[in-house]
């Protein structure tokens, strides 16, 4: 080590960090510190081959697409996954932490997990970086960490979305979202505001709802929304727009004839659903695949970026939009 850090300029303190894979290295000093590490000769001991994901629960068929599509591409690059699915009251991410650290952990996937909570435990997070395991975050970035974050740009998402009900003629637009303090949530509400103000449609303030995600969430949101004489509805989730369809035909509307909803996230069946779905889909492939190349860059101990990349999403339009009734 102390060959090393002559070699590169540092002190051992500094090619101990990068041996650990800690972050906080400047990208120039680690590389300076990498090529005295080959030039020496030295053989890094091994970290293992698993990427645990830690996801919240698999109900969701966009969660559980995206844990499928990463097995297959981290298996490419000759990783194995585990899926670490965390539901209130049973296990957590910390256990998960705990249990795989010593058995040859590469990194750790926080998808769409603690890191997009307000005010989230921190302990697990913590405890990576005091073990030296390096993570990425998805959908939201821990406060104050230095970490490789991708997100899906959920403001553009509800410009998407609220653009597309606006050019088929509705001003009464609402938004069923998610709850308070979830990144995504709050970002879609965001982008939601500001593109109906954009459009100088007036009344915002009462055309939006939070609810739990999920179908009940949905129904919920729906039957506040109608109350207030929405013709559209944007919701946070597929399962929550599908919860909102619920809702209005048992009201004896019909989508989209008398409202059109909009889902997100895109799920693989939604051109099965009675309508099929219009949603603003994220783009799994790529969330797949740039997390992939800056996992294989970490745990190669190639140079990395750090802070928030958006990634693009897609509308895509099917059956349950249609322009606004003409009596509305």
């Amino acid at each position: 080590m102390a060959t090393v850090a002559e070699m590169a300029g540092v002190s051992e303190a500094t090619v101990s960090r990068v041996l650990n894979r800690r972050y906080g290295i400047a990208s120039a000093t680690r590389q300076a510190v990498e090529d005295a590490l080959r030039k020496s000769g030295y053989e890094r001991s091994t970290r293992g081959n698993i990427v645990l994901i830690l996801v919240p629960g698999l109900a969701s068929f966009f969660f559980s697409d995206l844990c499928d599509a990463f097995a297959v591409e981290l298996g490419r690059a000759g990783l194995n996954t585990i899926v670490g699915p965390v539901y209130p009251g049973t296990v957590q991410e910390r256990d998960y932490v705990e249990s795989l650290v010593h058995r040859g952990i590469a990194a750790v996937v926080f998808l769409s997990a603690s890191n997009t909570l307000v005010n989230s435990d921190p302990v697990a997070h913590q405890l990576l970086h005091e073990r030296g395991v390096p993570f990425v975050t998805f959908n939201g970035a821990f406060a104050g960490v230095e970490a490789p974050v991708f997100s899906t740009d959920d403001r553009r998402a509800a410009e998407l979305a609220v653009g597309h009900l606006y050019d088929l003629g509705h001003r009464r637009i609402g938004i069923c979202t998610g709850p308070e303090g979830n990144m995504p949530a709050d970002r879609r509400l965001e982008g939601f505001l500001t593109a109906m103000r954009r459009r100088n449609i007036a009344g915002v303030e009462k055309l939006w709802v939070r609810q739990p995600y999920g179908t009940e969430g949905g129904r919920r949101g729906a039957e506040m929304l109608l109350a207030e004489g929405v013709t559209g509805i944007v919701a946070a989730s597929d399962e929550m727009a599908l919860g909102a369809i619920r809702h209005i035909t048992r009201e004896g509307l019909h989508v989209p004839s008398d409202i059109s909803v909009v889902g997100y996230n895109d799920s693989r069946w939604l051109d099965f659903t009675d309508p099929p779905l219009t949603s603003v889909r994220q783009p799994v492939d790529d969330i797949v695949r740039s997390i992939t190349s800056t996992l294989n860059d970490i745990i190669a101990n190639r140079s990395y970026g750090v802070g928030e990349i958006l990634l693009e999403p897609e509308l895509r339009v099917r059956g349950s939009t249609a322009p606004v009734p003409p009596d509305r």
